[in-house]
């Protein structure tokens, strides 16, 4: 992929993840707000285009036969895969992480308030995720799953006010919430960096949430970048006049 100025961030990531960690490292979102040109996005955070240009042609020249190319499964696949691992892992981890976070604010939380609201906003994020996974599973992802349906079928379906469009919309908009609230919770770790007089919970708990951070973001990505923009395209074109 040709990588220039106006190169539009999510379209980079969808074709070459590898490209993220260059954006992470600048400091750059490329799920929630994947939408931008790398050229937006550096004036946004005062750095230097050429050097970020410079980094991910780098990356991008690196032969790399293990990179999954996600926008070559069909969508239905895509919407498996990410309830099966991504949603399975976010449940799995809520789960592990809570605990772990009560114990060192008990434990720690009046040398390091911080955790409080680490805390705070971590408990936040497992119910509005688990709100968000359901309607994923119940109410998106089958919408898609029998949009597929209809285009290996070869026919057309009728215009409707019930489109793809808005749900997306609203998941989009939820996947906002939480890319700043994690931006808020690295914020307050100091990129997930447990202080000099941290127990080895208590470091164990921010590899979890700095894993965890992490994962979400391709999970945001695979469905901002891939799954919701192709699906949204897809069904134009089944729609009929």
């Amino acid at each position: 992929m040709n990588i220039s100025e106006q190169t539009i961030i999510g379209d980079l990531v969808a074709q070459d993840y590898r490209t993220a960690s260059v954006f992470k490292n600048m400091g750059i979102d490329f799920c929630c707000n994947g939408n931008r040109s790398i050229a937006d996005a550096c004036l946004a955070k005062s750095l230097d285009t050429q050097t970020v240009l410079t980094s991910l042609k780098e990356i991008n020249n690196q032969q790399n036969n293990s990179t999954t190319d996600y926008t070559s499964w069909p969508l239905d696949l895509l919407a498996d895969y990410i309830e099966k691992k991504h949603h399975r892992y976010v449940r799995t981890k809520t789960e592990e992480i809570l605990p772990y976070l009560h114990k060192i604010v008990k434990v720690h939380g009046e040398r390091h308030p911080e955790l409080l609201e680490v805390e705070k906003l971590f408990q936040e994020s497992a119910e509005d995720l688990a709100e968000h996974m359901e309607k994923e599973e119940k109410d998106l992802f089958p919408l898609i799953r029998k949009m597929v349906e209809t285009q290996q079928s070869g026919e057309k379906i009728q215009s409707s006010n019930e489109t793809l469009k808005s749900p997306i919309a609203t998941m989009m908009k939820e996947h906002d919430v939480e890319g700043r609230r994690f931006e808020k919770i690295s914020e307050l770790t100091d990129d997930y960096t447990p202080p000099s007089d941290a127990c080895n919970t208590y470091r164990i708990t921010f590899a979890l949430l700095k894993e965890f951070e992490q994962d979400l973001h391709l999970h945001i990505h695979l469905e901002n970048n891939i799954l919701f923009p192709k699906s949204m395209k897809a069904e134009e074109n089944l729609l009929t006049i």
